[in-house]
């Protein structure tokens, strides 16, 4: 699995947990933890997940691992069971190594309207031989309770779409996905882009901003957020001597955007 320093680091096994917070007056009193499902960290099961879940109407929680399945990551469901506890489904393995598939899904999942799954992988695609350089791919659910896999995007071996996306997505009104990945774009040094649905079923594939490696930031490893008038936020892990930065990103009349940063970290700590 690639990564960029000093992002995500493996985990070979992660519980989940719920926790209920007792409250007196302003004060928290007591906190107790509920682990609901412990990964069993063997080769076929779901093991090593690296984000956060999300959940659904019924809130059952759906996550990545990115061990176990074929050895190259899962996405799983978690459901009540009737005796109490938690039971974990793969709804999908991702295919081996250098097999065009998606490998090692690093990032949390986002729900569209309709159900349907999106997310990102770190690793795989068509886009390079092995190693890859990633795709975004869509899980649909079908009528006998399975899930069909879609890869969306391969990124390409010349970077210069992106390269490595280790973040979730963001939905906009009109089904448009939006992600960072770390490395790739101009410079080299990170990107953020827009998927968009066409009418062949195809997306397309567009770069809002590269970064480059001086005062714009560099290597953003986390996913973005909308506002209420269309503008996006993000971070980077980097920039020249710094150590990070927060930055907006405008959409501007002519169909571009427009990149500002909102701070620059110190690098005294």
């Amino acid at each position: 699995m690639h990564s960029v320093e000093p992002s995500i680091q493996r985990i070979a096994m992660l519980v989940l947990f719920s926790a209920t917070l007792l409250a007196t007056g302003t004060r928290a009193a007591a906190q107790q933890e509920s682990v609901l499902f412990s990964f069993a960290g063997d080769l076929k099961s779901a093991t090593g997940p690296l984000a956060g879940v999300i959940l659904d109407a019924s809130g059952n929680p759906y996550g990545t691992t990115d061990g176990g399945g074929n050895g190259t990551g899962t996405v799983f469901e978690l459901t009540p069971s009737a005796g109490g506890g938690w039971t974990e489904k793969t709804l999908y393995s991702f295919g081996v190594s250098g097999s065009g598939d998606g490998n090692y899904p690093a990032a949390g999942l986002v729900f569209d309207a309709a159900g349907n799954l999106y997310g990102t992988t770190a690793d795989g695609g068509s886009g390079c031989v092995s190693p890859g350089c990633g795709t975004v791919f869509e899980l649909t659910p079908t009528a006998g309770g399975s899930w069909t896999e879609k890869i969306l995007y391969s990124f390409q071996a010349n970077g210069k779409d992106g390269n490595l996306p280790q973040s979730g997505l963001v939905l906009d009104a009109k089904g448009n996905l939006y992600g960072t990945t770390p490395l790739g774009g101009t410079s080299n040094v990170g990107s953020v882009y827009e998927l968009t649905p066409m009418a062949d079923g195809r997306w397309k594939e567009k770069i809002l901003h590269s970064f480059d490696s001086n005062t714009g930031g560099r290597n953003p490893s986390a996913s973005l957020i909308f506002d209420a008038a269309g503008n996006l936020y993000g971070t980077t892990s980097g920039n020249g001597i710094f150590q990070g930065t927060v930055f907006k990103l405008t959409p501007t009349a002519r169909g571009g955007w427009k990149q500002k940063v909102l701070q620059v970290f110190g690098g005294n700590g």
